[in-house]
């Protein structure tokens, strides 16, 4: 029999399949995934007997089984190293675009080497946790009912009568008390529990060990979307909002397995093509040298029906350089020589005619940098027109902090 994996790495667009290559997937795993897919969860398709990612890049883990998702941009073997590679950019990627807020003094200096984004959202929540429990949990009023041996707050006269007939020395009250037992402790310890059945990482299992020893035991809750939109955070619990944030990620993207409950499916995955466009919007803003203005996703009306909601066109990046406008559009694909595709021109040349700009240009990550400029042409005569479209490809670098200064240089080359 084939021996199940506990940590399978895959790259974007890979497949796993039950019966073929050297990475598989159990028949019980296949139906978790099958279930969760059937939430209507993006991250893969099913195919016969296994199932193929997509842009989606993160981790999705089964019972004790991690199936690690990496980004790529090149045609490199699939080795050990272009793992790691690759494991590092992602990370640092979201690092660069705040999808882990790590400078706060909460949570600063982090004690282990992240095999996995999993284990670094965990490191950062238990890191959060520590901090509140080193600053001091906060306590508020609450109503609470029940025998207490002195009366205090009002005396529920039916329920004393049917629980302390024969207790005389006691008082069945409802009264304020001022202590840690709220919402937000609820959710953390919850969320605690979490990491504590799931975690695969031995250098965090002291920790977990450790948070559930100091922290006051909480009732059990059941958590939703509504439950993190109802919370109100004030001055003094404004501390606690990086730790629920964490918390809301792990507990709503977790789905236990009620029929065997070996298979519980957590999966943190993110849109690659998202955090393209964001982590080149921000490298330009970091390092921009002039007064251009740099937005992201500036939408502009442009049809309206008779009836009905009026649509509308959102640019990835709109740069105002000099009183002209520039606009840029990321795609995480790698062209490999090619052009763009004609849908991606098409798009082009309408921003080009509704934005009135200067020139755009297609964004795409490659194994080297390099500018093919273009011209659109008249659609009678087929001339070039005054209409610049260039397309940029920028070669990818483990050194995020210089892959940064590099991509803003090689843009103020081109818009100069």
């Amino acid at each position: 029999m084939h021996k199940t994996h506990k940590h399978i790495v895959v790259f974007e667009h890979e497949v796993l399949s039950l019966d073929k290559g050297e990475k598989r997937i159990s028949e019980d795993q296949f139906k978790a995934l099958q279930h969760y897919y059937g939430s209507g969860i993006p991250f893969f398709k099913l195919i016969h007997k296994g199932v193929q990612f997509n842009e989606y890049v993160g981790v999705i883990q089964i019972g004790k089984t991690l199936i690690e998702v990496l980004p790529k941009a090149d045609k490199n073997s699939n080795s050990k190293v272009e793992e790691n590679k690759w494991r590092d950019i992602l990370i640092g990627m979201m690092r660069a675009v705040g999808g882990f807020n790590i400078k706060s003094t909460s949570s600063s200096h982090l004690k282990i080497k992240p095999n996995t984004i999993l284990d670094l959202y965990f490191e950062l929540f238990i890191k959060e946790v520590e901090y509140l429990l080193h600053s001091g949990l906060v306590k508020k009023y609450r109503k609470k009912e029940g025998n207490v041996s002195a009366l205090k707050g009002s005396l529920q006269y039916s329920k004393h009568i049917q629980h302390n007939i024969t207790h005389q020395e006691r008082f069945y009250v409802r009264h304020t008390t001022y202590d840690v037992e709220h919402q937000l402790h609820f959710i953390l310890y919850k969320a605690i529990q979490l990491i504590k059945q799931i975690n695969t990482n031995a250098l965090l299992k002291s920790r977990i060990g450790s948070l559930l020893l100091n922290f006051p035991e909480m009732p059990d809750i059941k958590v939703n979307e509504s439950t993190f939109n109802d919370l109100v955070f004030n001055r003094k619990t404004e501390r606690y909002k990086k730790g629920i944030e964490i918390a809301k990620l792990l507990l709503l993207q977790y789905h236990p397995d009620i029929s065997k409950g070996r298979n519980n499916v957590l999966a943190l995955m993110f849109d690659m093509n998202l955090l393209w466009e964001k982590f080149i919007f921000k490298s330009l803003r970091k390092h921009k040298k002039n007064q251009s203005r740099i937005t992201a996703q500036t939408t502009k009306y442009f049809w309206k029906p008779e009836k009905g909601n009026r649509s509308r066109m959102k640019p990835d990046i709109w740069i105002e350089n000099g009183g002209e406008s520039i606009i840029l559009d990321t795609k995480w694909k790698n062209l490999n020589g090619y052009n763009p595709s004609p849908d991606d021109l098409r798009q082009m040349y309408v921003y080009h005619e509704y934005y009135q700009t200067k020139k755009v240009a297609l964004v795409y990550p490659g194994i080297k940098n390099e500018k093919r400029n273009g011209l659109f042409l008249h659609p009678v005569s087929s001339n070039p027109l005054d209409k610049e479209c260039s397309v940029i490809t920028i070669e990818v670098e483990n050194n995020i902090k210089k892959w940064q200064e590099r991509i803003s240089e090689q843009f103020n080359d081109w818009l100069n």
